[in-house]
């Protein structure tokens, strides 16, 4: 097995399972244990370490991307609620803020790529700063830009913050603090053109928040199996094609 899963939720640890059994994502072991209960001697003899994996879309947008599954990755999208403006807003204050813990993993195991997403919002509250701090302390360069999911032409904005970071930094020491806070309407480090991504439809209700005019999400309809489930692993989970342009901008920074 070349991947290590680790997803505590077990609808979307049975999803994982379901992926690797069709093939769809890296062969490897799902660990439904919190990250807090992860030790680095748990991760010896795997090449890539996938956490908070949700139903398996950084595994997906590597191999979109065209990295082989034999080739080293660490991935990790750590819970969003609590700098995501639907949050309670506690920040680092969050007892699910848990970028200390998976931070310590990578500092015992010295895994040679790191890539990670977070929502938007987070920049703002200093989280992307605290994380390139911490990763550039033991010797990483990182960068980072924000990439809407209308960019790869998904029917929603559903902005993110997207991070890498390498542990070699041939090439890239450089670059590891000028896109920190990069803004969604520049031109991203993937070659996209963000340029116009506002140009999704949307419309402003009563409550004075913006939404797309047509909703993209129809599980929410009356009827369809396991729909709650669905929906959940859904809203946890990253885009796929927005991760693959990120995967490869940082393959053809490192030819």
């Amino acid at each position: 097995m070349s991947a290590y899963y680790n997803e505590i939720e077990p609808y979307a640890a049975q999803w994982l399972r379901n992926l690797i059994a069709k093939g769809l994502i890296a062969d490897g072991e799902v660990d439904t244990r919190s990250i807090v209960d992860v030790h680095p001697d748990d991760l010896r003899g795997f090449t890539q370490a996938h956490f908070f994996a949700g139903i398996g879309g950084w595994s997906l947008a590597a191999r979109l991307a065209g990295w082989p599954d034999e080739r080293p990755l660490w991935t990790g999208s750590a819970p969003c609620q609590p700098f995501s403006v639907a949050g309670k807003g506690q920040a680092q204050a969050d007892e699910r803020h848990l970028w200390p813990v998976f931070f310590e993993l990578i500092r015992a195991c010295r895994p040679a790529v790191l890539m990670g997403e977070q929502v938007a919002a987070a920049v703002g509250k200093d989280w992307l700063d605290g994380v390139c701090s911490d990763l550039e302390s033991i010797g990483y360069a990182c960068g980072a830009t924000v990439v809407p999911a209308c960019a790869v032409d998904a029917p929603h904005r559903r902005d993110r913050l997207w991070f890498v970071a390498d542990a070699e930094v041939n090439g890239l020491q450089e670059r590891k603090r000028e896109n920190r806070q990069q803004d969604a309407g520049s031109r991203s480090e993937s070659g996209l053109d963000l340029a116009g991504t506002n140009a999704v439809e949307w419309a402003i209700g009563a409550d004075g928040k913006a939404r797309r005019v047509k909703p993209g999400i129809r599980l929410l309809a009356h009827g369809v199996p396991a729909r709650v489930g669905r929906l959940r692993a859904y809203g946890n989970a990253i885009v796929p094609q927005v991760a693959a342009e990120v995967i490869g901008a940082y393959m053809e920074a490192r030819q």
